[in-house]
């Protein structure tokens, strides 16, 4: 097989392959045959009525060390020369991001780009779980202090976290014995953004589960389990992987979301279960198929490719 695929990401001079999804996707499609092209996010453009993007054909290594090679000088190329187009560059999810899901709304019908832009700009990773409010903790988003102060009153233990971060970057705990909220300014009345506040999950301690849906199937799971006195359990915010399969709602969670994933055309999603409440569902670049082969002898991004190739005729 010789198709074209395109990967839209951060910089690749320093992926963490240790941790990075995005290498162990295109690695797999190298082996399969496909070519591989990535450029970064501020390379994308509309270019009167074509989509383009400056980037490098590169090719990918198991090797910590030296994990990818230049094949060309950075070019110019039209994204509906591409069969895949792969939105992976970390959030936040700014301006800038909701504008490249824009640009490639106007892609070619026969490039296929995973996740589809419209619903990633559509299903907000920490709102989409409203929909499925029966599964979530006690939660509030406001940029009124009176409206999260209150909110602390009621629960006396909350988290509060931004809307549009990633990496467990700006989450903090506040009880009522602090008589204040953490992270927050409280001279001020209206914050310059809102917040998500939620009831704290003491189940925290056991784990924050990320498990990984493929066309809205499940495929593995693993548990982040935080630093000692850490309420963050997020691989980058130094939490570790532990083994674990679903446990407690989450086998009803994930049938429970198959349905609007795979209607939404949000092809590879992570969702964020602690205890028994779903906190998130990452759509944008999600993460943690390198822990989840370690710990269970498996391959996902091989589950991936499968899927994707047969849903889109390429067997």
């Amino acid at each position: 097989m010789d198709t074209k695929i395109a990967i839209q990401m951060d910089n690749i001079e320093n992926l963490d392959i240790s941790f990075d999804s995005s290498f162990l996707i295109g690695l797999e499609g190298q082996k399969r045959g496909h070519k591989l092209f990535y450029y970064n996010p501020c390379d994308l453009f509309y270019n009167e009525g074509i989509i383009q993007a400056r980037g490098y054909y590169v090719k990918l290594f198991e090797d910590n060390k030296n994990y990818f090679k230049y094949l060309t000088d950075k070019i110019l190329v039209n994204i509906n020369n591409f069969k895949f187009v792969f939105i992976r560059q970390d959030p936040p999810f700014d301006m800038n991001y909701i504008t490249s899901t824009y640009l490639l709304d106007f892609v070619g019908e026969s490039t296929i780009v995973i996740n589809n832009p419209t619903s990633i700009r559509n299903f907000s990773e920490k709102i989409s779980p409203f929909k499925f409010k029966k599964f979530m903790p006690p939660t509030i988003i406001s940029q009124d202090i009176k409206v999260l102060k209150d909110f602390l009153i009621k629960y006396e233990d909350i988290i509060t976290k931004p809307l549009y971060g990633n990496g467990g970057v700006g989450i903090f705990r506040s009880t009522i014995k602090d008589g204040t909220i953490q992270g927050i300014d409280q001279n001020l009345d209206i914050l310059d953004e809102p917040i998500m506040a939620q009831k704290y999950i003491p189940e925290i301690k056991e784990g924050d589960r990320r498990i990984i849906l493929i066309d809205g199937d499940y495929v593995g799971s693993v548990s982040r389990m935080p630093m000692k006195n850490s309420i963050k359990a997020n691989f980058h915010a130094g939490g570790t992987a532990k083994k674990v399969d679903l446990i407690r709602r989450d086998e009803v969670i994930c049938k429970e979301l198959s349905k609007t994933l795979k209607e939404k055309d949000l092809f590879f999603v992570g969702i964020d279960v602690i205890g028994d409440y779903l906190t998130e569902i990452n759509v944008t670049s999600p993460t943690g198929i390198k822990q989840i082969n370690a710990l269970n002898n498996v391959n996902l991004e091989k589950i991936f490719w499968d899927k994707l190739e047969t849903k889109h005729n390429l067997v």
